[in-house]
């Protein structure tokens, strides 16, 4: 059995789940080579320092955000990008009240499993 979302994601029909304090986040679509999902920010939440074994990158579609990855430090703000390397440590605070669009390959099962 293949391991995949709907087809059509509608945000307004979907929940947002916990991913911390300060932050929510919606899976907005997956098969098991990839997962996007969209997390949503309030001022001076934090996305606590992390490695995982995916390929990541991620767009911010609103708000400013101070990233660091692999002990590189940097502000970026909306329609800014960051690519993350497989094993990397990274994580951000944020600025600006904001969201990100993050893309995962492969899908993040560990997202999955903690519905």
């Amino acid at each position: 059995m293949k391991t995949s979302s709907k087809k059509f994601i509608i945000e307004k029909e979907k929940e947002w789940e916990p991913a911390g304090e300060g932050v929510v986040r919606q899976i907005m679509g997956y098969d098991g080579q990839l997962m996007l999902v969209k997390v949503k920010f309030i001022k001076g939440a934090q996305g606590t320092p992390h490695t995982h074994y995916h390929t990541q990158t991620t767009y911010v579609a609103s708000g400013k955000f101070e990233f660091t990855v692999d002990g590189e430090k940097r502000i970026v703000e909306t329609g800014d990008g960051i690519y993350i390397a497989p094993d990397a440590e990274h994580g951000c605070t944020c600025l600006e009240a904001g969201i990100l669009i993050d893309c995962f390959s492969p899908m993040r099962a560990d997202f999955l499993d903690k519905k």
